[in-house]
């Protein structure tokens, strides 16, 4: 400012105050809208616990083997889980699928590259879960009551537009003294109705 002349100094003077003046203005209009905006509104509490956002669901198929649990649960089923690396012995041959059956060929089902067992035989990825109810059978040494179920993923060589290698699959064993086939059959109906509505009808 000392290097300025009277006149640069006028000038500067004059347009600071331009820019102060239009500074100060804008202030104050922003000011002004703000107290009117809080006016208009609700009073805030800042401290307040927010909306909490949307955090997705689970997914369905999780939704489904839930759901399964919780029907059969219900109605005195536990849910049992089991490998789904299983030995060829409990996937086949303990239930009566004899050596030649076309299940146990490379076509249809999954062998792991590992040594096979000289009693249990090849290791599989699980065609089924009927594996489970053979080693459940076992694990109670088949003593009754039995009432299980098994959800589990399940591998087959086959893909198409309607099939995929991995899929799901679900299955229950009841071994009991008076069971028949009308418990079949109630329990069956009592699931469709409880997973699918109770307007479903079953035959």
């Amino acid at each position: 400012m000392k290097e300025l002349t009277s006149q640069q100094k006028i000038n500067f003077g004059q347009n600071w105050n331009l820019v102060k003046n239009d500074l100060d203005k804008a202030f104050s209009d922003k000011l002004s809208q703000f107290n009117q905006g809080i006016e208009k509104k609700v009073y805030f509490d800042p401290t307040l616990p927010g909306i909490k956002p949307p955090q997705g669901h689970l997914h369905l198929v999780t939704q489904a083997i839930e759901d399964i649990s919780d029907i059969f649960g219900h109605i005195g089923f536990t849910r049992a889980r089991y490998p789904e690396i299983d030995w060829d012995y409990y996937a086949f041959e303990a239930l009566n699928m004899p050596a030649d059956h076309p299940a146990r060929d490379e076509w249809e089902t999954l062998f792991v590259d590992q040594q096979p067992d000289t009693k249990m035989g090849k290791v599989v990825l699980t065609p089924h879960t009927s594996n489970g109810q053979v080693r459940e059978m076992l694990r109670v040494n088949s003593k009754p009551p039995i009432r299980m179920i098994n959800i589990a993923k399940c591998y087959r060589r086959q893909q198409d537009i309607s099939h995929a290698v991995m899929f799901h699959q679900f299955e229950g064993l009841v071994v009991d003294k008076g069971i028949n086939i009308s418990h079949l059959k109630g329990t069956m109906d009592y699931f469709v109705k409880s997973f699918y509505g109770p307007n479903r009808e079953t035959r």
